[in-house]
């Protein structure tokens, strides 16, 4: 009986060893067949049915190794690039946006633009810290993490509260049949109305949220202060007649 949690272990250990998780999760489910005493054909029956039916075994086995393959070329080194190219870019200011967009999209019903696993690790987070070594310089382990979770966060907020302005979201969709058994009237779409304020209340509360991260990590990294031009010309002319 233990042995059927075999495939449980295997996640776990390879997950901590940081192994490939795709690698990690088929290795699994081979296992688990195989100790069931499944043949063969039926375990790769019951991938197959998984892929068709199930998105996040189509998140695992099509996004997943694209995503790691545009890393290993530098997807995530040319993200930081770019946007220390934006002068006026801040941490802060560059989530606030990713937020709109998420709350947006959400609301239009495309929810899979966004996500953690597409989205926050290749683009947005790198993006977010490519702000932050551009304003402040090299950056400590525990701002990295810091403005990762906010990376995070940002795309679970947006997605939480966009998407229940769409009509055909599944939580409108159950709310509307609930309310059908009470015999009491109401539409998705005066449902999903009233999803607006909330979302608009909620992107503005954590829009404060991210400027005042901003303001956190100004204190924590100020600014070096610079060096005057005529100051600088003296220093150099002055070198230059001792050469």
């Amino acid at each position: 009986m233990m042995w059927s949690l075999l495939g449980v272990l295997i996640v776990i250990v390879g997950f901590i060893l940081r192994f490939n998780p795709l690698i990690v999760v088929t290795v699994a489910g081979l296992v688990t067949g195989i100790v069931a005493h499944l043949p063969l054909t039926k375990i790769l029956a019951q991938f197959g049915t998984s892929f068709v039916t199930n998105r996040y075994m189509s998140l695992f086995i099509l996004i997943l190794p694209v995503i790691g393959l545009m890393e290993r070329y530098g997807l995530k080194e040319q993200a930081e690039a770019l946007i220390g190219k934006v002068k006026a870019a801040t941490t802060g200011r560059l989530l606030i946006l990713y937020l709109l967009l998420r709350e947006l999209s959400s609301a239009l019903g495309l929810t899979s633009l966004g996500g953690h696993a597409q989205m926050v690790r290749p683009l947005v987070a790198p993006m977010a810290e490519g702000a932050a070594k551009a304003k402040f310089g090299p950056i400590s382990d525990a701002t990295q993490y810091k403005i990762r979770a906010h990376s995070a966060a940002v795309d679970n907020i947006g997605l939480f509260f966009g998407e229940d302005i769409f009509i055909a979201i599944g939580a409108i969709l159950l709310m509307k049949g609930f309310f059908d058994q009470l015999n009491i009237p109401v539409t998705p779409i005066g449902m999903a109305m009233w999803g607006i304020p909330t979302a608009i209340t909620a992107f503005l509360v954590h829009s404060v949220r991210l400027f005042l991260l901003d303001r956190s990590l100004a204190r924590e990294y100020p600014a070096t202060p610079k060096m005057e031009p005529s100051l600088a010309s003296t220093k150099n002319s002055g070198q230059g007649g001792v050469d």
